[in-house]
């Protein structure tokens, strides 16, 4: 099994790149999808964010108010900072629970998590990180466009997070998502192809 870590901002095609990877062959983890996960009712980080944000961020049925715990962590860096210790440790418990059912097969194996940083790359004993980076302002008119954002908020969202440079600074190898869909696979095809040299290399 070879372990990827493929990571990039919000609003740089992480997703589309992960979906591409798994299209070829790719076994993926879904980071984000694990977060959602484990903050539903009886799940493993959901009686602690309770406890700590109040019954506020909580929709009528008991389940995550997105929206309303986005608006308290975003504008409040202690905040964001509590909701992290609370959520990274359960979600990178469940990211090992994954791994190590995949393990002892020769797949390659993609953990798609935004928030790596060096210490995740070494908790999860990865073996390359691969960026997807976009221009600030590229990611930004993706988030107006395509997911609803407004200006102010999709740039609230894009500098609350760590900046390019320090990304790119943990890659292995770079994808540039700057330019349309027909590039963006052909740069997957040639990662794909850098990933399976890595593999055989063992």
């Amino acid at each position: 099994m070879l372990l990827i870590g493929l990571t990039g901002g919000i609003g740089s095609g992480k997703s589309t790149v992960a979906a591409a990877l798994a299209a070829r062959g790719a076994a993926v983890i879904d980071a984000d999808r694990i977060a959602r996960e484990v903050v539903e009712p009886g799940g493993p980080a959901y009686a602690a964010l309770v406890n700590r944000f109040g019954s506020g961020v909580l929709q009528a049925d008991g389940r995550l108010d997105r929206p309303a715990l986005a608006g308290v962590v975003f504008a409040d860096r202690q905040a964001l900072s509590d909701l992290n210790a609370i959520t990274h440790p359960v979600i990178a418990a469940v990211i090992a629970e994954r791994v190590a059912a995949l393990s002892g097969g020769d797949r390659i194996v993609v953990i798609d998590i935004p928030l790596l940083d060096v210490l995740s790359k070494e908790r999860h004993s990865l073996a390359a990180v691969v960026v997807v980076d976009t221009p600030e302002r590229v990611a930004v008119e993706r988030l107006v466009r395509h997911r609803g954002f407004s200006g102010t908020d999709a740039w609230a969202r894009v500098k609350a997070q760590i900046s390019r440079e320090e990304r790119r600074s943990m890659a292995d190898l770079v994808i540039d998502n700057a330019g349309d869909r027909a590039d963006l696979e052909q740069q997957v095809d040639r990662a794909w192809t850098w990933l399976q040299g890595l593999a055989r290399a063992g």
